[in-house]
């Protein structure tokens, strides 16, 4: 490898074991077993060289268990089976979900990771309703985009912070699965007459 992907992949090695805030420029140099100077030259800033790393791992994540193709014979069984993965995913990978929650934090100050970070939500939107949908992505529905993608990226975010705080309290896929249908029949019911 070159000095570029040696500090990508040490860059990936200090996320998963110090984290995106504690990881410092000496760290990352030393994983890559490259000079300090390396950084800037080929990626600007720390922060920059981060963000490649931890959008990277968050892509290779998606492109593996992320997806939304659960098994079972039912829709249900397998969106219950998806999230049963996700969840999995949520322990075993932690350093990615909370690398990812630090950057959230960051982005507060860095107008550039926050643009980087919108981006990539507005596109998780729409991959998770076209998967949801069962059409190609440039096909889904508008709608389907901030309706079915946004509650589903908002479950996939409060679900991981459960599973990160207390995960033996947190929900599986079934749970999910029956809580969404209790949802969708408690918005159906009739509003209330005056008597």
């Amino acid at each position: 490898m070159g000095n570029r992907e040696d500090l990508l992949a040490g860059a990936r090695r200090c996320l998963e074991e110090k984290g995106y805030s504690r990881t410092t420029v000496r760290d990352i140099a030393s994983a890559a077993g490259v000079s300090m100077a390396a950084i800037g030259y080929h990626y600007g800033s720390r922060e920059a060289l981060l963000n490649q790393a931890l959008f990277a791992a968050m892509d290779d994540w998606a492109a593996g268990s992320g997806r939304l193709a659960g098994q079972g014979g039912t829709a249900e069984e397998r969106y219950a089976d998806t999230w049963d993965r996700k969840i999995r995913d949520f322990g075993e990978m932690r350093w990615l979900w909370i690398a990812n929650v630090e950057a959230f934090v960051h982005a507060q100050s860095s107008p550039e990771l926050l643009a980087a970070l919108a981006e990539g939500q507005r596109a998780a939107r729409r991959m998770v309703a076209a998967q949801l949908a069962g059409v190609p992505p440039q096909e889904v529905a508008e709608q389907d985009v901030r309706g079915l993608g946004s509650v589903h990226i908002a479950l996939l975010s409060g679900v991981m912070v459960q599973a990160l705080t207390d995960p033996e309290q947190a929900p599986d896929g079934r749970s999910l699965a029956q809580g969404l249908r209790r949802m969708a029949e408690l918005l159906e019911e009739p509003a209330p007459t005056d008597g």
